[in-house]
Order: structure tokens, then sequence, then C-alpha cells
């Protein structure tokens, strides 16, 4: 198990063009839910497209009550509106999560790896006819999940 920090995982996925960062975006959404939304993926029958991480990273924030912003405390600690920060207590799970590995990716290598997942996805729904046309995919991802507009979406960017 290896991490990046999470203001540059952050920062990397906005500067490829995301309204946020993947760190905040399951604060938003609360780790709860991104937590059951990734079991459910994991065991799904789609292979070894939905594996990869280890869920024991949200389902144990979970069991902490750290839920994300609605609960203040997530991967970052909320202490007002906009107001948000890696407390010490979550960056010393992370490290204990990851050994202290910590990788030394560039920001471009975190985009790749990040919008390398997304594209490969929306091409496998494109095979198996999940989505009509890569026109479809592209309003999909850009409309529904804020995949980088500039881009154009995942198959424009291909």
């Amino acid at each position: 198990k290896e991490g990046v920090p999470l203001d540059k995982l952050d920062k990397a996925m906005k500067n490829f063009g995301m309204p946020v960062g993947p760190a905040t975006l399951i604060d938003e959404v609360g780790v709860d839910v991104a937590s059951k939304v990734a079991t459910y993926l994991a065991s799904a029958d789609l292979g070894v497209r939905m594996t990869g991480g280890d869920l024991s990273l949200m389902t144990n924030m979970v069991d902490k009550g750290w839920l994300g912003r609605k609960s203040k405390q997530g991967f970052f600690t909320y202490s007002g509106k906009k107001d948000k920060k890696l407390g010490p207590e979550v960056e010393a799970y992370l490290n204990d999560f990851t050994s202290g590995n910590v990788s030394n990716l560039g920001e471009v290598d975190i985009q790749d790896r990040i919008a390398s997942r997304l594209i490969n996805e929306a091409a496998k729904c494109l095979e198996d006819e999940i989505i009509e046309n890569p026109v479809a995919g592209d309003i999909g991802l850009v409309f529904g999940i804020g995949f980088a507009p500039f881009k154009g979406g995942p198959f424009r960017y291909l």
C-alpha cells in the first residue's frame, strides 16, 4: 500500500479539469455512501474492473464516525462552510494505513491513473451497449460525474 497526499491528489484532479478532487468529492457525498457504493461495485459481477483498492480505508473511517462534511470529519476536517484542512488524527490514520509509504508520483501520473479508470469504464460501457454511442458517454460523464468539461468527455479525450 502506498498513498499520495490528499491535497496533492485533489489538486492534480482539479488541474485536470474536474470540479473537485476525489477526496473532497467523497467527503461531500459522504464517506458512508462512497463506501457502500465501492463495496457493492467490488462484489458485483464486473470482473477486475472494480477492484484494486482496499475498501477497509473507508469502512474503518465510517466505523470511526468520519462520514465527511456532514459529520465535520472525513478525509478533511471541516470548521466552516469553506474551511477544510487535513487534521492530525486523519493524517495519522492515513500514515498507518499506508505504513508511511508515500508515492512520489507526479501530477500527470496521478491524473493518468485516475482518468484512465474512468475512460476504460466508459469504453467498456460502450462495448457492452450500456451507452448507445461515444457522444452519449461524453455527455453522461461530463454532466453526470463532472468529467473535465473542457476535455469534452472520456471519448473525446481519447
